[in-house]
C-alpha cells in the first residue's frame, strides 16, 4: 500500500530507475511527498571508480555527478507521482539552472539530496534541487525533465 509520505530501499530504487552500478547515485529515499518533495541518501565511498583519477591525491565527488544524482532524485519523484513510464518512453534530463556548489564532497560524505517539483508545463517538469553534507549545502540548482518517446 502506497501513502502520500514513502521510504523506499535500493530495490525499489532499481525498480523505477534504469541506472546501474557505476551510476546508480541514489542509496535510499528518506522521505517522499508525492507531487510535492523527495529526501534521498548518497553515501559516498571510496571505493567509487572516477576517485581514481578525480584526483588521486585529494579525492573529490566530481560536481556533474552531484547534478546527477539530484537528477535521478526528480525522477524518483516524478514516477512516483505520475507512474512508471510507458514501453517506449524515457526521462530526459533537459535543463540545469542557476547550478552553485559551495563546498567540495569528499570519500566518507553522506549526501542528503533534496528536490521539490516546481511545476509542470508542455511535458516538461521543474524541479529545485540541493545537496548537502552535515547540513551544510554543497549544491543547489534549478532542473527540468521532460519525458519522451525513445527515438
Amino acid at each position: 500500500m502506497t501513502t502520500d509520505t514513502d521510504i523506499l530501499d535500493i530495490r525499489e530504487i532499481l525498480d523505477l530507475l534504469p541506472h546501474r552500478y557505476p551510476f546508480l547515485l541514489v542509496d535510499r529515499v528518506i522521505d517522499l511527498k508525492k507531487n510535492k518533495s523527495l529526501r534521498a541518501i548518497k553515501n559516498i565511498s571510496f571505493n567509487e571508480p572516477f576517485f581514481q583519477g578525480h584526483f588521486p591525491k585529494k579525492p573529490i565527488f566530481p560536481g556533474v555527478l552531484i547534478l546527477e544524482a539530484m537528477a535521478q532524485a526528480t525522477g524518483i519523484l516524478a514516477f512516483k507521482s505520475k507512474g512508471k513510464l510507458q514501453s517506449g518512453e524515457i526521462y530526459y534530463f533537459a535543463c540545469i539552472e542557476k547550478a552553485r556548489f559551495k563546498r567540495p564532497v569528499h570519500p566518507g560524505d553522506q549526501m542528503i539530496l533534496e528536490v521539490k517539483f516546481l511545476n509542470e508545463r508542455l511535458g516538461c517538469a521543474r524541479f529545485t534541487g540541493a545537496a548537502k553534507v552535515d547540513e551544510e549545502l554543497v549544491c543547489e540548482a534549478t532542473m527540468m525533465c521532460a519525458r519522451s518517446r525513445e527515438v
